[in-house]
């Protein structure tokens, strides 16, 4: 379940307290106090068999007692009592519930039980929900409702708030009124046994009276629910996350460099960014972010002007830009003229501009219209320290309407106290983001361009990837069964290599030698110089144990090396298997960069792609980054991107630049090989070599184990559908009927272009000719867990590959019902191509376990629902839209 029956949760109508005590400070009473003086409008019912009436209210021995059924209760009784209360609610009606009370975990019923298991068991047949246990509650300010045991209410507002910790939900609760911030709702999800984040962000979502939402998050559960609701809000407000936990807990056992590095922070870091959320490091940061992104428009660029009419100031500034990560606008000499010729000549008209401390309003009007024009400019950083010469209201005044209309954000930091107060009032009611130091200032600005580069990254077109000739996924498969059969875990370096092969990951050749005498052989054979290295079930890192020789000329070297790692191996791992060795033929490494690029798997987010800086020093370089698969060119790029290598890869003196496709390729291909071959746990390619002439694999180790969940289950998003794919024949034409795909885009719009005034008109309910790229990347860029669309592509007159029809439909949080619609290319109409479409999205729904399938078709559209009609759906007028007509076909009763 997720948004079911959480309006009686969030905006009841009745609310019971079951456990409502008398005794001063004790939860029962604070939460009846609450509820009562909070100024919910709804009825407020007590059950305590100990009392007849509290606070001027009857109280009821019993919820059988009940004279109506309340839609939501707020329980504070002793955890044995709770599954019992739970199941009595249900069968009384009630459909919402929040438990305070704590340690259900570690009880137990008479069966053995945990508490919290028997209290869902009870829930279940009623689909009640709940909030906890081991909570503070649930506030919502617009009706009054404070259904919690905490000091002090919330202030109405548009920020939500939802997080796991009880002690952080007061504090910020008394932070929040101290400094005047209101909340749409303030929700403690404690253990969030049921309830959970993903729960609440669908709702919150679609929540009109709510512009941003807020997380406090400890753990996530369940994942993919989290990363879909998470992936759905953030198209539509700003999530903004504080994540605790990030210090590591230790090393974990892994068998690889990538398991090693891959710590749950990072993942943590990688799902928010790929979720398109921003993340920031503490509360106070929280709420700032929300003010940042509230008061700016979309940033342009990443690149930061600062001007300030004090050196230090600006210097200060220019630190916390650089060490966060950013950069400084490099101005043009435009630019650097225009202020020269109306700054005094001790300014300074470099990054940061100093204008100096006597300059009167006028200056800095002067300054900033020389500065609004430069083309590298990504957003302006105006400090101002007060002086005695011009008061700082009147440089404020002076300086706001032209801040008003500049094409790009202008961050403010007014330095100071009071002499300054004016100014930050004038500026924060004019919507302008305002800080009190430079350095809030600038994490502001880096704020706000993370957050558009996490959005960006939700909605860019990834451009097309041809497929690696020779891709053999059957071969793959072979190796990795063979290897579960043998009752191994560990792939050897071949078998590793044999797979990376089969996905059209370049690989060095490789030979098995079982003795040194074959190692001998093998290496004369390959041609001199060869690396020779052990070759052991039982050794991870082989040069730990001397286990690596390279650049062996001769044969009498080979024979030498072999002997000495034959006795290094029995020194130091007896115990070890050594199953003989492998030998390969030296690749020229003099210009080429280490790589490494892996596959590690999380504990919440399961498999996890890095990609870094490689080598023996791996650990110690600490240059690497994660990303959540499936990749696509984008995302590999992003990947790329977040690391210090990449400067590396993009060349530097006479060292030539690394093609980047060839790279992209590589993580794109492996990120294929992990969702098509569910067995894989881990994987590292430590080095891939990578120079001017491409990428190549000299070293590969792959962890495999028996599939213990379902394989599109175990990625928290689901890979594309490559097996829903289907070729038939259409009205002669040959078609293949797939689901859509983000670099579907440019296709996408050449169909609509297509399509006639009349037909646009059917399917969008508008006379837009084109769509914006935002709302065409709604429609590609698709979550396969949560919606579908297929597309019908042919040839078109040139024999270009184009799309010839379309059917989409999205399914609500519940997979209740999901809702529908159909285009095909003008002129193609009336030869049955609809009804293909039509009766693949109906199957596959059905498939899903879809309850209903729904549509809204304009009355004028009479092939529409003629088709409709043929497919078995009811129809009837719309009520609330004259004109269109709404369109139904129950699922499962088919």
């Amino acid at each position: 379940m997720t948004i079911r029956n959480l309006d009686h949760l969030l905006r009841p109508r009745s609310v019971v307290v079951i456990g409502a005590s008398a005794r001063e400070h004790s939860v029962g009473a604070t939460v009846l106090k609450n509820l009562l003086h909070g100024g919910f409008g709804g009825a407020v019912l007590a059950v305590n068999p100990k009392y007849r009436t509290l606070a001027g209210i009857q109280v009821y021995a019993s919820v059988k007692a009940l004279p109506v059924t309340p839609e939501l209760a707020v329980i504070c009784t002793p955890p044995a009592t709770i599954p019992t209360l739970i199941a009595e609610l249900g069968e009384h009606g009630t459909k919402a519930a929040i438990v305070l009370t704590a340690g259900l975990t570690q009880a137990r019923d008479g069966d053995g039980r945990s508490i919290t298991a028997a209290m869902l068991e009870a829930a279940k047949p009623h689909l009640l929900r709940i909030v906890g246990p081991n909570c503070v509650g649930v506030l919502v300010p617009s009706i009054g409702l404070n259904a919690s045991f905490a000091q002090i209410g919330a202030l109405p507002g548009r920020l939500a708030f939802v997080s796991q910790s009880g002690a952080l939900t007061a504090a910020v609760l008394d932070w929040a009124s101290a400094e005047g911030i209101g909340f749409s709702h303030f929700v403690s999800l404690g253990d969030g046994a049921d309830v959970d984040f993903g729960d609440m962000l669908d709702y919150l979502a679609s929540d009109g009276g709510t512009s941003a939402i807020l997380l406090y998050v400890e753990s996530i559960r369940a994942a993919r629910k989290f990363m879909s609701a998470a992936r759905a809000a953030a198209r539509n407000k700003p999530v903004v996350v504080v994540k605790a936990g990030r210090a590591p807990e230790g090393a974990r056992a892994a068998a690889s460099h990538s398991g090693a590095l891959a710590g749950a922070d990072d993942v943590y870091d990688a799902a928010i960014r790929r979720a398109g959320l921003l993340r920031v490091y503490s509360t106070d940061e929280l709420f700032n972010a929300v003010e940042t992104l509230a008061r700016s428009r979309p940033m342009l660029g990443d690149a930061l002007t600062i001007m300030t009419n004090g050196g230090g100031a600006g210097v200060l500034a220019t630190d916390a830009l650089v060490l966060g990560g950013g950069r400084l606008a490099s101005l043009s000499e435009t630019t650097a003229d225009r202020l020269r010729a109306v700054l005094p000549s001790t300014a300074s008209v470099d990054n940061p501009v100093d204008i100096i401390g006597d300059a009167p309003g006028e200056r800095y009007v002067a300054a900033l219209q020389a500065l609004r024009d430069d083309p590298a400019t990504g957003a302006v950083l105006f400090i101002h320290a007060p002086t005695a010469i011009v008061p700082t209201a009147d440089i404020a005044t002076a300086v706001l309407p032209l801040v008003r209309e500049f094409p790009v954000n202008v961050f403010t930091s007014w330095l100071g106290g009071e002499s300054v107060a004016e100014a930050r009032r004038l500026f924060h009611d004019a919507g302008m983001p305002t800080y009190d130091t430079p350095e809030q200032a600038v994490r502001g600005f880096l704020q706000a361009v993370e957050y558009r580069r996490n959005q960006d990254l939700l909605m860019e077109t990834p451009p097309s990837m041809a497929e690696p000739g020779g891709k053999d996924p059957a071969a793959a498969r072979a190796v990795i069964q063979a290897t579960l059969a043998a009752g191994r875990t560990v792939l050897s370096e071949p078998e590793s290599k044999a797979v990376l092969a089969a996905y059209g990951i370049p690989v060095v050749d490789t030979r098995i030698a079982p003795t040194v005498d074959e190692a001998v052989r093998i290496a004369t054979e390959l041609g001199f110089p060869v690396a020779l290295k052990t070759l052991s079930p039982d050794i991870t890192h082989k040069s730990d144990v001397g286990g690596v020789a390279l650049n062996l000329a001769t044969a009498e070297q080979v024979r030498q090396g072999a002997q000495a790692m034959e006795r290094q191996v029995c020194t130091q791992r007896p115990q070890a298997q050594l199953s003989g060795f492998t030998v390969q033929r030296m690749a020229p490494t003099s210009d080429a960069i280490e790589l490494i690029v892996g596959v590690a798997t999380d504990a919440v987010f399961g498999p996890v792609i890095l990609f870094g800086h490689g080598g023996t020093a791996v650990e110690a370089i600490g240059d690497h980054a994660i990303g959540l698969p499936p990749l696509n060119a984008t995302l590999a790029r992003d990947l790329v991107s977040r690391t210090r290598v990449a400067r590396l890869l993009r060349g530097y003196r006479n060292r030539p630049a690394v093609p980047h496709d060839a790279v992209e390729q590589t993580l794109v291909q492996l990120s294929q090989l992990l969702c098509e071959q569910p067995e894989i746990r881990e994987i590292d390619i430590n080095p891939l070599l990578a120079d001017e002439h491409g990428v190549l694999a000299l070293d590969a180790r792959i962890v495999v184990a028996p599939i213990e969940v379902a394989a599109p289950e175990r990625l928290v998003i689901r890979p594309y559908p490559k097996e829903l794919e289907e070729s038939l024949t259409w009205n002669g034409v040959s078609v293949l009927l797939r689901p859509i795909r983000p670099e579907d885009e440019p296709r996408y719009s050449d169909f609509l272009k297509a399509l006639t005034a009349q037909d646009m008109h059917f399917r969008f309910f508008d006379t837009l000719r084109q769509l914006p790229h935002s709302q065409l990347a709604r429609l590609t860029q698709i979550d396969y867990d949560r919606e579908m669309a297929f597309v019908a592509m042919g040839v078109d007159e040139q024999g270009r590959e184009c799309l010839l029809g379309t059917v989409q439909a999205m399914a609500d949080p519940d997979n209740q019902r999901a809702e529908f619609a159909i285009a095909v290319r003008s002129g193609l109409q009336g030869h049955g191509l609809g009804t293909i479409l039509l009766r693949k999205i109906i199957r596959y729904c059905y498939q899903r376990g879809t309850a209903e399938l729904v549509g809204e078709v304009l009355a004028e559209n009479t092939q529409m629902l003629a088709l409709a009609k043929e497919a078995g759906f009811r129809a009837r007028r719309d009520t609330d839209s004259a004109g269109v007509v709404r369109v139904s076909l129950a699922l499962q009763t088919r």
